[in-house]
């Protein structure tokens, strides 16, 4: 155990230089990530909701994390790959073997280095993941409920449409200030065959929507004729019920960490959709394989880093690209199958490192074994 902890020049050496690459990586990867997805949702949720851009970039920042956490496995691969290849065209790896030092000797500080970010990859994904998602989620229901107040304005109307063009509810407020409404009338046409009119004398904002205390409610039929006339002490107008609708059916199990997930393993155990239940199990198993997929890059990615001594070209870049879409195009196929419980969730999870794993066992038994 002691000799496998114990670091010398060449475990300091390749370690050096796997990590200014991981580094590179994880800035790549990331950008890459945002680029393509997150920063485009976000920019969508802005111009359909009203989100503000300083909303917007505080939700960015609560994504970050789960980002870096699908990012790590792919830098520590990119990290392994690049830095090997780039020992074997310089003819590193050669002069390495010639004096005795195998390709497990080589491999001894880079697994270890898998390790390490095998560990901050789960603990970062069990302990900041979950709260920094449910906060995104909360602060995208709050700035949604939020874009509507005119703070300090007086005798104004807005408008709520319903698929673009229809007028679901006109507001009249007097006055707004603190973000306390006085002398609020709404005019309610979310429903298809009666109008509402809310009057109330005070109101405000909570994170559902707009709350309204002592209102009266007359209730009046499409032909004109009063159904019925109440009094609230208390009622709530929505405006995030939509979006929470579509952000709940987006949650896959993503704001939970693995104590959270693991009730969830009992098929029948809560009611809901076996669909739904399926993505929180196959969730939970995902949680443990993600770690293990910095080992399984490495297995695959140092064998496929060392070139024949003729090739005078890097051909790393590629061949972590090549790993990284074969793996993710298994990954999404294992992944459906387990939400339709085709296969067990547990297999759902664990396939794409079985997989890729078994064929990187045989690549780096075939390159360790070889003189």
């Amino acid at each position: 155990m002691k000799s496998l902890l114990k670091f010398t020049i060449l475990d300091k050496f390749i370690l050096k230089q796997i990590i200014e690459v991981f580094i590179l990586g994880v800035i790549i990867f990331t950008s890459i990530i945002f680029a393509s997805d997150t920063f485009i949702s976000l920019i969508k949720q802005i111009s359909a909701y009203g989100m503000s851009v300083k909303i917007a970039f505080m939700i960015i920042l609560l994504n970050l994390p789960a980002v870096i956490v699908m990012t790590i496995p792919m830098s520590v691969l990119f990290a392994t790959v690049m830095t090997i290849n780039k020992m074997c065209l310089q003819s590193e790896i050669t002069i390495m073997k010639a004096c005795g030092i195998s390709i497990v000797r080589i491999s001894k500080s880079i697994f270890l280095f898998a390790a390490v970010m095998a560990i901050v990859t789960f603990v970062i994904n069990e302990t900041i993941v979950p709260v920094t998602m449910a906060q995104s989620k909360t602060l995208a229901l709050y700035s949604i409920v939020q874009r509507n107040i005119p703070e300090g304005k007086r005798n104004f109307s807005i408008k709520e449409l319903k698929d673009g063009n229809y007028l679901k509810r006109l507001f009249y407020v007097e006055k707004c200030e603190d973000k306390q409404f006085s002398n609020v009338s709404i005019l309610d046409m979310s429903k298809d065959n009666k109008i509402q009119i809310l009057e109330a004398k005070t109101g405000t904002s909570v994170l559902e929507g707009w709350q309204f205390d002592n209102a009266s409610v007359y209730t009046i039929s499409k032909e004109g004729k009063t159904l019925n006339t109440s009094w609230i002490e208390k009622t709530i107008v929505d405006f995030g019920s939509d979006i929470q609708k579509q952000l709940d059916k987006k949650n896959d199990g993503s704001e939970y960490n693995i104590v959270q997930l693991y009730p969830y393993l009992k098929t029948g155990a809560f009611d809901m959709q076996p669909k739904i239940l399926a993505k929180y199990q196959v969730r939970f198993w995902e949680k443990i394989a993600l770690p293990f997929t910095t080992f399984i890059f490495v297995i695959i990615g140092i064998p496929l880093a060392i070139t024949p001594p003729r090739v005078r070209h890097n051909r790393g870049f590629l061949f972590c690209i090549g790993i990284l879409f074969l793996y993710y195009v298994i990954r999404a196929f294992s992944f459906s199958l387990g939400y339709n419980y085709v296969i067990l969730p547990v297999l759902a999870a664990n396939l794409p490192n079985i997989i890729i794993g078994l064929v990187g066992l045989f690549l780096y038994w075939k390159k360790a074994t070889k003189v």
